[in-house]
């Protein structure tokens, strides 16, 4: 009797207990959003240029002064062949920049840009209008999403995960 009692005892602590981890994750999220205003501007400033060969400057080009509402101007210049009967050329070119503007920064209203100064190189990208944009996430990971207007966007996702080990 005593060695199967021994025997048992060896064998219920040879034997471990069957051990696992479970674990459950439920992750849920949802994201609105609703594209700003914006604007980028590059300037286009006013330039001249004048080359040529056999040529003597008389009356230099002139550029006007840089007044807002006003085109800037310019004043062409007087040349004469240096000497007669040679060949000459002759190149001059002018290009009108934007006016300063009197509009230099601006108020979003309603997710609109109402009013920008206009230059030669310009990107404007309106705000967007929010409208119905709406999400829900429910406890049981059903999702709802409402469009909205322009310039909205809604993402929803719920992720389960089971890790037995």
């Amino acid at each position: 009797m005593r060695r199967f009692l021994f025997l048992s005892c060896l064998t219920f602590f040879a034997v471990s207990p069957a051990s696992a981890d479970i674990t459950h994750a439920i992750k849920s999220s949802i994201s609105l959003t609703v594209d700003g205003a914006a604007s980028q501007s590059i300037r286009q400033p006013s330039s001249f240029s004048v080359s040529g060969s056999n040529v003597t400057l008389g009356t230099p080009p002139v550029l006007g002064t840089l007044t807002s509402g006003t085109a800037l101007g310019y004043t062409p210049g007087a040349y004469s062949i240096t000497t007669a009967g040679d060949s000459f050329s002759y190149s001059e070119s002018y290009i009108e920049g934007d006016d300063a503007p009197s509009l230099l920064s601006t108020t979003v209203t309603g997710g609109v840009v109402p009013a920008l100064p206009t230059f030669s190189n310009q990107t404007v990208t309106s705000g967007g209008i929010a409208g119905t944009l709406a999400g829900t996430l429910a406890t049981d990971g059903a999702m709802t999403i409402t469009a909205g207007g322009a310039g909205t966007a809604a993402v929803a996702q719920v992720i389960q995960e089971l890790s037995i080990r």
